[in-house]
């Protein structure tokens, strides 16, 4: 089944507390899992940011929004237990525990600081089944995604000098090439249509890399990678980089797996991702720090 949501969580995480054991949030979770029958990769499965297990962060809110409505106490770090108030909830067996069931809490009232009502919610006031956490780096993810489009459809307006610059700018960036004047003298050998030319592999220049890139609009073909592999073979290269604003065929992909020599190939959408993880083209707008309590502080020795 898929990784359930968070409000699908709270009521099989009560009932595991419902014989009024203490447990570890790690025993929960395990249980939990076990619950509702999920495989192996759906227990390992990572939140967009890769930060945390997605399956744990919907666990950890789900006991988070249990211990706000106090349905559950947390005695020491880590620990949980059911509250008397949630005895009472599990004896009146909810067909769930959702956001919209917990506001009849003045507790979770103040959590979320808002006011009951007596009616149903509309749809724009439905709260979504997604942990706080995850709607952050979906947002963070599509603003993400908006901005390298951006990022893509500039570079394909620009020059081919400027573009032979960018690439440039952003191997160095990546750590190839030593610095910028050695890269720029390495790069851009030929004029073919970009760049193409040999640049260090490091800053000592033990190996050198092979690059070329393409301002393109049509698909690189197996023809156009197997020519760039031939003139690996002709500067006895052992690596290269091929970038393009385009896209590889699936052919030429399949080529590239196939050979001895190691050729890195690099889309319009990974270069795009690459320029704003090396803060190439791009610039900070407004930084949100999300912090979380550290339960070391409140630890007495």
């Amino acid at each position: 089944m898929a990784i359930p949501y968070y409000n699908d969580i709270m009521k099989p995480a009560l009932c595991i507390l419902g014989d009024g054991k203490q447990r570890i949030a790690a025993e929960i979770t395990e249980s939990l899992a076990d619950h509702f029958h999920l495989t192996e990769e759906e227990r390992v499965e990572l939140l967009p940011s890769e930060q945390d297990l997605k399956f744990r962060n919907r666990v950890r809110w789900a006991l988070v929004y249990l211990e706000k409505s106090a349905l559950v106490n947390r005695p020491a770090r880590g620990i949980y237990e059911i509250s008397e108030r949630g005895k009472k909830v599990l004896k009146d067996n909810p067909a769930k525990i959702t956001d919209q069931f917990l506001m009849q809490f003045p507790e979770f009232q103040k959590f979320k600081k808002a006011k009951p009502t007596d009616s149903e919610p509309t749809p724009t006031e439905v709260v979504s089944s997604t942990t706080p956490q995850e709607r952050l780096e979906a947002a963070y993810a599509e603003l993400s995604d908006t901005l390298a489009a951006d990022l893509l459809d500039r570079l394909k307006k620009q020059t081919p000098r400027f573009f032979e610059s960018a690439v440039i700018d952003l191997l160095v960036r990546m750590g190839y090439g030593g610095n910028r004047t050695d890269a720029a003298r390495a790069v851009g050998r030929s004029r073919d249509g970009g760049i193409d030319g040999i640049i260090r592999q490091d800053r000592l220049g033990l190996d050198v890399v092979y690059v070329q890139a393409k301002r393109w609009e049509n698909t690189v073909g197996e023809p156009t990678v197997r020519d760039f592999s031939g003139s690996l073979d002709r500067v006895r290269a052992k690596r290269g980089i091929f970038i393009t604003t385009s896209k590889f065929s699936s052919d030429a992909q399949d080529f590239v797996r196939q050979i001895e020599k190691k050729i890195v190939l690099i889309d319009g959408e990974t270069l795009a991702q690459y320029m704003i993880e090396f803060d190439l083209g791009v610039s900070p707008n407004k930084a949100y720090t999300v912090k979380r309590i550290d339960e070391d502080y409140f630890t007495e020795e």
